[in-house]
């Protein structure tokens, strides 16, 4: 939930937390596709509340180095309340029988789809295969009665991130900064995780 504004100048955080900058971005109407590799050897396989561990397997493998570790903290009945329910599509990208990349789009709000994770695995980022998914993507969700399509995605997201969704129709209408605890120092991450947050030692609130 957001909070007020910041005042302008400079925020001490908490010892243990960092901050991360927030871009939400939405569209209205589906944008026409573009152009994609050709889908051979790719599937997309639903998950569903028996495979948690197969979810957090995939999710870590995709968000270690881009601080992804919201579905890493929550108990395994939470998470399997969450990619079971039938308004949540959690699916992997497969290819030749591996899982490389995570598409989830969640219904659970009328009238609106989020756009809650999208991600490849590290060897298979700037292969393309971003657009096929992200085609995918905004297939499934106008496939279903919305009228509004959203996302967002934040400063430790890898560095092409934003550019992509613009550039696949989404369009920035707020920007937010969130506070949360490091998960390398509370150990939901390792500490070698997401070098480009600098880690700074103390205890975590």
């Amino acid at each position: 939930m957001a909070g007020p504004p910041l005042d302008i100048g400079y925020h001490t955080l908490p010892p243990g937390c960092l901050a991360n900058v927030v871009t939400c971005l939405e569209m209205t109407e589906r944008p026409p596709p573009r152009p994609a590799p050709a889908a051979d050897g790719l599937s997309l396989a639903r998950m569903g509340a028996a495979d948690t561990a197969r979810y957090r397997a995939l999710f870590g493998r995709i968000g270690q180095d881009i601080m992804w570790f919201s579905r890493l903290i929550i108990p395994d009945q939470a998470l399997a309340a969450i990619i079971g329910d039938p308004k949540v599509h959690s699916l992997a990208l497969v290819r030749n029988g591996a899982d490389i990349g995570l598409l989830e789009i969640d219904f659970r709000i009328a009238g609106e789809c989020e756009l809650s994770f999208f991600g490849l695995v590290p060897a298979a980022v700037g292969s393309g295969l971003g657009r096929f998914l992200m085609n995918e993507a905004l297939a499934r969700a106008w496939s279903q009665p919305i009228s509004r399509f959203w996302v967002h995605t934040c400063s430790f997201d890898h560095p092409a991130a934003l550019g992509f969704y613009q550039r696949s129709g989404f369009r920035p209408y707020r920007v937010m900064v969130e506070v949360h605890q490091d998960p390398r120092l509370t150990g939901h991450l390792p500490r070698h995780a997401s070098p480009a947050a600098p880690l700074i030692e103390g205890h975590a609130v």
